[in-house]
Formats: structure tokens, C-alpha cells, sequence
């Protein structure tokens, strides 16, 4: 284990990602100690090989059907937590990072090598999953009356030819890898426009190459860079379906300042797709509180928690109109 040979860090690492898992929440927060210490001694978050042991223990141990509640935790432990969510933060910006050069290095469609990133199976498993709500609540909401709140808006909103399949979504946080974009793209909505914004104009670049080479995608696929809090009604408010990523927002004070802000630049009847995280796995991902959605004005369709190798919660709520427009 290199320069960790000495530390208590070796032992976590040695023991490799399927390790032995308490089903006591104070000894799985102590196993959780064990491998935040570790990264937190990483000379780098890069992808390498005691990064890539440390962050697969991490993730082999939140995937356990382990009955916490991080909302319970001590401080101490919460501000453990917080920050380690950070660390998984950086860590997943830079092995996309990674990833995305070494696709865009590659001869022809670098999209015909995707499936060189380690997690990509993972993508696909999820992007399936959104796929099926997202489309049964469009579906829904094609359905309903036109006297309900918003009506104005349904006919703009849906594509009438392919009822369930929206015209246009904007993907918030798309990163320097856009592989949910990609996938959603590519396997599901086939005549969707993706537009997708990000902070970091270096991620877009890369994001851009990935795709250029693709017919198709290079179409139905935009990048912008922006930050989420200074986009306006203008630029949100065409779309049928805004969709946060998991880590636009690292704190629940974060996500309840986007979550109003999208609220307000939202049209009604639209749809804002969220991935959050439940029990073990909210100590890898930022947890979205549902209250925060519906004291901001959306009401909550749909919750998912899956309860194998995909970390991520799915949630689905639907921007409602303002107050004193007619149901």
C-alpha cells in the first residue's frame, strides 16, 4: 500500500472492498471513520490505486442494508460526513476528468469506447430507472385535465407525438464526463434536446468533445456554462423537465437555496428530477429532504431507493403554479 504500510489505513485498505459489515450503526460510522481517515491522508484524489481501494471499501460498505439515519448522527460524525462527501466530490470530478481525456484521445466516435469507465454499467442500470419514472409521470400529466393548475402550459410542455418523451431537458451540472445526458440520450428519449449546464468552462470543453464526433448527439446536445443560481426563467423556463445532479449542492443549506431558486424559474407543470440518497449511502451523496420541495413549491411524485449496486435515489417532483391561478 505504498506509503501507507504503517497506518491503520493499510488495514482498511488490505482487506479490499468486501470487507466484513456490522449491522450496528455506531460500528459502521467507526468502520466509515476508518476509511475517511485514509482519504482524507491521500496525497491525491486522482484515480490511482490506493484511492481506487479506499473509495470502492467506501462504496462496497454504504451499499449495505444498514438501518441508519443520518439526520440522528452526532455532530462530530455529521461533520465527518459532510466533508467526506466533499472528498467524493472531488474524487468523482477527477476520475471523470480522466476518463473524459482519455475518450476524447481516442480515434473516431470517442463514444464507441465508453464503456471503458469503470462505472458505466452503473449509468445504464439508473438511466433505465429515470428513464421508467420519468416517463410514467409525463404520461400522467398528459392525461390529466385541462382545468387542473398551469393548464395554459401542458400543451407547450408535451411532446404530443411521443406523449411521456419530453421536447427538451436541462440537465444541471453535467460535469467533463455528461454520462446520465449520454445515456438518457442515446438509449432513451431519442428525440429529446439536452441542455446542459456547468460552472467550469474546462468541463464543458471536455464534455463537448466527447460528443462531437457523434452524428446525432452533436445535434441534441448543448453546453453552457453557468452557475445554477444566476440562471433565470428565460433559460429554465422552456423546458419540460430540469434535472439536478447529485452533487450540485453539497449541504442541505446549498440545496434548499438551488431548490428555491429552480422553483422560481421553473414553469408549472414542469418537472425537476433529483438524485438524493438514503441511509448508509447519504454518507456518499447529499440527501434531498422532501419538506425543502414542497415548502418550495413542488409537490413530490415520485421517491425511489434502490436497494442494489446503483447508490442514488431518484426523486421526481412537479413545479407547481403560483398561488391564486384557478385548479
Amino acid at each position: 500500500m505504498g506509503i501507507y504500510e504503517d497506518t491503520a489505513l493499510s488495514r482498511v485498505a488490505q482487506l479490499g472492498p468486501e470487507f466484513p459489515v456490522c449491522n450496528d450503526s455506531e460500528a459502521f460510522i467507526q468502520q466509515i471513520k476508518s476509511i475517511y481517515s485514509g482519504i482524507a491522508q491521500l496525497p491525491s484524489l486522482s484515480p490511482s490505486p490506493d484511492a481506487n481501494c479506499l473509495f470502492s471499501s467506501l462504496v462496497y460498505l454504504c451499499r449495505q442494508p444498514i438501518a441508519i439515519d443520518v439526520a440522528t448522527i452526532s455532530a462530530k460524525a455529521q461533520a465527518m460526513r459532510i466533508h467526506l462527501i466533499k472528498l467524493c466530490a472531488q474524487a468523482e470530478g477527477l476520475l471523470e476528468r480522466h476518463f473524459s481525456g482519455l475518450l476524447a484521445s481516442r480515434i473516431g466516435n470517442p463514444l464507441d469506447d465508453i464503456t471503458l469507465f469503470p462505472y458505466y454499467d452503473n449509468y445504464l442500470k439508473l438511466g433505465h430507472l429515470e428513464y421508467s419514472l420519468l416517463t410514467a409521470q409525463l404520461e400522467r400529466l398528459h392525461t390529466l385535465p385541462q382545468t387542473m393548475e398551469g393548464a395554459d402550459c401542458l400543451e407547450c410542455q408535451m411532446n404530443r407525438e411521443r406523449p411521456g418523451h419530453p421536447k427538451s431537458i436541462a440537465f444541471l451540472g453535467s460535469g467533463p464526463l455528461p454520462l446520465t445526458s449520454i445515456v438518457l440520450a442515446k438509449h432513451h428519449f431519442l428525440t429529446t434536446k439536452f441542455y446542459n449546464y456547468d460552472m467550469d468552462p474546462e468541463a464543458n470543453s471536455m464534455a463537448l468533445k466527447i460528443i462531437y464526433s457523434d452524428g446525432d448527439l452533436c445535434q441534441r446536445m448543448s453546453f453552457h456554462t453557468a452557475d445554477v443560481m444566476d440562471l433565470t426563467r428565460t433559460q429554465l423556463g422552456e423546458h419540460d423537465v430540469v434535472y439536478l445532479a447529485a452533487l450540485v449542492g453539497m449541504d442541505a443549506v446549498e440545496k434548499d437555496q438551488l431548490i428555491k431558486h429552480l422553483a422560481q424559474s421553473m414553469k408549472p407543470n414542469s418537472l425537476l428530477m433529483l438524485r438524493s440518497a438514503h441511509g448508509a449511502r447519504a454518507f456518499l451523496y447529499p440527501v434531498v429532504e422532501m419538506d425543502t420541495l414542497k415548502m418550495a413549491g413542488f409537490e413530490v411524485l415520485s421517491v425511489f431507493h434502490p436497494q442494489d449496486e446503483v447508490i442514488n435515489s431518484v426523486v421526481i417532483a412537479r413545479k407547481m403554479a403560483a398561488k391564486g391561478l384557478s385548479e
